[in-house]
């Protein structure tokens, strides 16, 4: 049985000739455990599929089940309940409030579930230990790095405990680095269970999917199974150029992600040891040429 099914879903925005068609008899179907990227291009209907996805809006025309519920059919207040306890929201802008500490941003989620304060700060402390965020708890947004605070923010996602993970865009502001920080905590969640629906524009990032479904005005023209670690097929076809992945990439992901983690002083010194190695070396090779 499906964890998510979406059957002739059509939205539609505006009346009369000022009407827009944003999803077009859309019909997909997610299974519990998936990690599915949505591409296409600008305008295609990615961003209202994430929202129907989420139950921040309504499709026009035909079903949606949820966990096998017909959402149509629920209330706003039932529909509100099942969105905050079983989907966890990305957004590419952070929506994280300027004048709160991390740990009060992540703990915002539960004061809507009515828990109290000292048990959601708790809960919020736990989860930014789980993505390596734990020693700046107490930092504002403005303090953090583009991929700390995308990182807190996942906190914030995941501390109503949701089976389920929408992303819209949720590396689009960051740079290389924290591109590579973000999907590898995600693939770390994925791997413990939760299913994942992310949005992107980069065809690099569907190594880490299981799945790629491609939009184009309003529909889904193509979807694509995919192993993990590899560019989908026809991603990389509509690349310029793909670098083959190298265990240099492999490391360079864990390595971001040993920065926001705790690391005792051996490996410290042990890090330094090798960079005094690496740069004797080079001095070596530039005095030899």
């Amino acid at each position: 049985m499906s964890l998510i099914k979406l059957e002739e879903v059509s939205k539609l925005y505006g009346f009369g000739d000022a009407t827009t068609l944003a999803l077009d008899e859309v019909n997909l179907s997610i299974d519990k455990g998936e990690f599915i990227a949505v591409m296409g291009p600008s305008g295609c209907g990615k961003s209202t599929l994430l929202n129907i996805l989420g139950l921040l809006d309504r499709p026009t025309n035909g079903t949606y089940k949820l966990q096998n519920r017909v959402v149509e059919r629920l209330s706003q207040t039932r529909a509100a309940k099942l969105r905050r306890d079983t989907i966890g929201f990305i957004f590419q802008s952070y929506n994280m409030l300027p004048r709160q500490t991390v740990l009060e941003n992540v703990a915002m989620p539960l004061v809507y579930k009515g828990v109290g304060v000292t048990k959601r700060l708790k809960m919020a402390s736990s989860i930014l230990e789980r993505v390596g965020m734990h020693n700046r708890e107490y930092f504002y947004p403005s303090q953090l790095s583009g991929g700390q605070i995308q990182c807190a923010a996942i906190a914030r996602a995941l501390v109503n405990e949701p089976s389920i993970i929408i992303a819209d865009e949720p590396t689009g502001n960051l740079d290389t680095s924290g591109s590579r920080l973000v999907m590898e905590l995600l693939s770390e969640i994925h791997m413990m269970g939760n299913t994942i629906i992310f949005v992107t524009h980069n065809p690099e990032l569907t190594r880490y999917a299981t799945r790629v479904v491609y939009m184009r005005d309003g529909r889904i023209i193509q979807d694509e199974s995919t192993s993990l670690g590899e560019v989908a097929k026809t991603a990389r076809r509509r690349m310029y150029s793909v670098s083959s992945k190298t265990i240099e990439d492999d490391l360079a992901g864990v390595s971001m992600l040993m920065k926001v983690m705790p690391h005792n002083d051996n490996q410290t010194e042990e890090s330094k040891h090798k960079s005094k190695i690496r740069k004797s070396s080079k001095n070596k090779e530039s005095f030899r040429s």
